[in-house]
């Protein structure tokens, strides 16, 4: 079993379907509640309709980077299944489904060795960012990810 098998679910797409269209949602509403207030005649209203109708652009940016992030961590991920190179999820577990820190923290120098080894290998960057997911990283995960995600755009993998 995989880091990442499960991941990409129905279940999982259709809850970020869903977030989506909420998401859109709340932009359309903000952008004409903005576009209201920016109509007014008084100049704070004005003022406050130009700031509401940021949110709109600042949400949809995010959320075009989110969905980009996600597709192409998917395609990575399938990628990286089909060579038999995906890392496979055999760390032991607390009763609550945690991985076991020190177990994950053991296994992570093999897969920084293998990113240092291979620093433009977007392979080795998605691996580091699971061993680093693994040991409770969220941070670095994800940027070692975006990481993987830069090397496997600008090299196509």
């Amino acid at each position: 079993m995989s880091f990442f098998s499960g991941l990409f679910s129905n279940r999982a797409k259709l809850g970020v379907a869903l977030v989506t269209l909420l998401l859109l949602f709340y932009l359309v509403v903000s952008a004409q509640r903005g576009w209201l207030l920016l109509t007014s005649p008084e100049i704070p209203a004005k003022l406050m309709g130009a700031a509401y109708l940021v949110l709109p652009v600042v949400g949809a940016w995010a959320l075009i980077r989110e969905l980009t992030f996600g597709a192409r961590t998917e395609k990575m991920a399938s990628i990286l299944a089909e060579e038999g190179r995906l890392p496979v999820d055999d760390l032991p577990r607390t009763p609550g489904g945690r991985i076991v820190r020190a177990a994950a923290d053991a296994q992570f120098p093999q897969y920084k060795a293998e990113t240092e080894a291979a620093p433009e290998d977007w392979r080795s960057w998605f691996r580091l960012s699971c061993a680093y997911d693994a040991a409770g990283d969220r941070t670095r995960a994800r940027r070692a990810m975006r990481q993987a995600g830069k090397l496997f755009g600008s090299k196509g993998n």
